[in-house]
């Protein structure tokens, strides 16, 4: 991949939630925070247990108005969250607090999590990597967990959660005999998962970079290493939160997590430690990096500085000479002289010639 063409920055400031819409509006206020990025919400509800499984899907409020769940454990997942119709309808069939619709509905919210005594409502985002455009993006990924079901509400289809369906429709390991504790920690450990692909995609472009670097760095580089930079602190932004969330699930009185998926949520607690420090390491390439490409610019510059210098040396004596010679004076040695222009050239040469051989055994002119 060539170094030399300055990546493109998808992202659009414009799209940014903005806070300023909800200004002076109370408490608890229904007003979607972002970009829509599907036209109409969809809902999907996952009925399960031990003996089989259910799957309905809603195209409409009304079909969801209309459903009465009968499975013993319920997964509901809802993509869109521009309608804010849907999470009141969900908020009141699952008596979920306003404030926790609300923070739904801002996709600019920080990881967290919160115990409402019935259910715990969780933050997190998912985030992908572009390559082409060395651009990670993120997406909130909102979680309410209950004794009997999960909630979970994405700003659009992204199939992270697609394994996680194909285990319920297979029946694959215990999830479907276990709790909505055990599924509610397969969501976060896949989610988690693609924290490291993520990683992993940003420490390779850095290697390369790196070689780049070493070999030719040029201003399409800085640029690049400054976007990285700028990624990585977004992701430094999600990963720190999400270690919290995960540390208070571990803590949790086990009202919601057994003693069972409290051994698996540890497993992930040790792969956000392992998240941390990998991207810590990527940082400090990056600085390193930088470190770099000043060093290399400074080296190149006294390399220039110093050529131009070797030149002017070796000239200055023939400067000097020929500045003798057309001094205005009648009498003057080797003047009057036939032989004394192919002196004085001669000697111009001899002298050049000279200071060049001293430069080159000195390897200043390499």
């Amino acid at each position: 991949m060539s170094n030399r063409t300055p990546p493109k920055n998808i992202r659009n400031k414009a799209s940014r939630p903005k806070r300023s819409g909800k200004t002076g509006l109370p408490a608890g206020t229904l007003v979607h925070l972002g970009e829509r990025k599907i036209p109409h919400a969809a809902i999907g509800l996952i009925e399960y247990g031990a003996e089989g499984l259910t799957e309905t899907r809603f195209d409409s409020l009304a079909a969801c108005q209309a459903c009465l769940p009968t499975g013993p454990k319920l997964w509901l997942n809802v993509y869109g969250l521009h309608e804010p119709e849907v999470m009141r309808e969900i908020g009141r069939r699952f008596n979920l607090h306003p404030l926790v619709l609300e923070d739904i509905l801002n996709t600019d919210q920080r990881p967290k999590i919160e115990d409402y005594g019935d259910y715990l409502f969780l933050v997190a985002r998912f985030f992908n990597y572009d390559a082409a455009t060395l651009s990670a993006t993120s997406e909130q990924v909102s979680f309410v967990i209950g004794k009997d079901f999960v909630l979970t509400f994405q700003e659009r289809p992204t199939g992270s959660f697609d394994p996680v369906r194909e285990w319920l429709r297979q029946d694959k390991g215990r999830i479907r005999q276990l709790g909505v504790d055990y599924l509610a920690y397969a969501l976060l450990d896949t989610l988690v998962d693609r924290y490291f692909v993520v990683l992993e995609q940003i420490g390779e472009r850095s290697e390369e970079l790196e070689e780049g670097l070493i070999a030719r760095p040029d201003a399409a580089l800085l640029h690049t290493l400054h976007q990285l930079k700028g990624e990585t602190l977004t992701l430094r932004r999600a990963i720190w939160p999400l270690r919290e969330v995960i540390n208070t699930l571990l803590r949790n009185d086990s009202r919601f997590f057994t003693a069972e998926t409290q051994l698996y949520l540890r497993d992930i607690y040790d792969h956000t430690v392992h998240l941390i420090e990998s991207l810590e390491a990527i940082r400090d390439l990056i600085a390193g990096m930088l470190d770099i490409y000043l060093s290399s610019i400074s080296n190149r510059v006294n390399q220039e500085v110093r050529a131009l210098t070797v030149v002017a040396i070796i000239f200055m004596p023939a400067t000097l000479i020929s500045g003798i010679f057309g001094m205005n004076f009648h009498v003057m040695p080797l003047l009057d002289n036939p032989a004394g222009f192919l002196f004085a050239i001669g000697l111009m040469v001899g002298v050049a010639a000279t200071l060049g051989a001293i430069f080159w055994r000195r390897r200043w002119l390499g």
